[in-house]
């Protein structure tokens, strides 16, 4: 084939991929948006389809969707809001999985100052523990069912500082604003281990298990690229990700 036909096709080919290609509008569980990153990123160069991710509380997801907010693929934090808008007519049935089970963690980025069994919380050596907004983010509803679980939380509640979401949650501990808070595990895990500081990895027997499930909202129906993104969690690479983060699959 000589070297003008062969820069024809090549230019076809790219326009055709061009044209295929679409942008997806995805809303993100705080938890999930650092290793949904690291999937777009490996869905994008196997799709050329692009991602929008938005990340936030599943609980106001719930609320922004209801309200007819364009998101066309939902990961949740937790199995029952897909299911309640499957219910609802604002997702599609049949679509919904779990893509992950999460894990909480008590964490600080103070190396001496988490032990294992959460023995700290009956302590003073902290001012201020960082929890998420337990009425629209699952993490924070399972913090407070482990204090509840540990006979800690009466006790502990005036010094509570609770964020919209667990993203903003574990920001208050970063910063310093709270010595120590009840985090997703994949905000703090690298290579096997918690990266930095101290943690308690909480056992799963201690708050309802955080399943969380993905499932596709109606204005993304008859879309075949944001479908392929469903898909796509159910994927080995997906899943290499989704456990590099100390998540637990299903």
């Amino acid at each position: 084939m000589k070297t003008k036909q062969l820069i024809v096709l090549a230019a076809s080919w790219l326009l055709a991929a061009c044209v295929n290609a679409a942008e997806i509008k995805v809303a993100v569980a705080g938890n999930f948006a650092q290793p949904m990153k690291d999937i777009a990123t490996e869905f994008e160069k196997d799709t050329g389809h692009k991602l929008s991710l938005t990340q936030g509380a599943t609980g106001k997801f719930y609320a922004q969707i209801t309200n007819g907010a364009p998101f066309e693929v939902f990961l949740s934090a937790d199995d029952e809001t897909p299911g309640k808008l499957v219910k609802e007519g604002k997702a599609v049935s049949g679509t919904q999985f779990t893509y992950a089970i999460g894990r909480l963690v008590l964490w600080s980025p103070d190396e001496k100052l988490v032990d294992q069994g959460g023995a700290v919380l009956k302590t003073d050596r902290f001012k201020f523990i960082a929890i998420a907004n337990a009425k629209v983010a699952p993490y924070g509803r399972a913090a407070v069912q482990t204090m509840q679980k540990l006979g800690v939380l009466s006790t502990i509640e005036p010094r509570v500082v609770q964020g919209e979401s667990i993203t903003q949650t574990h920001q208050f501990v970063t910063t310093g604003n709270a010595q120590l808070g009840f985090v997703a595990l994949s905000q703090v895990w690298e290579n096997n281990r918690i990266k930095s500081g101290s943690g308690w990895i909480v056992p799963e027997e201690m708050h309802e298990q955080l399943r969380q499930d993905i499932v596709l909202l109606n204005p993304g129906k008859d879309s075949s690229a944001a479908t392929a993104l469903v898909n796509y969690l159910k994927s080995d690479k997906a899943k290499k990700i989704i456990e590099r983060y100390g998540y637990k699959l299903p």
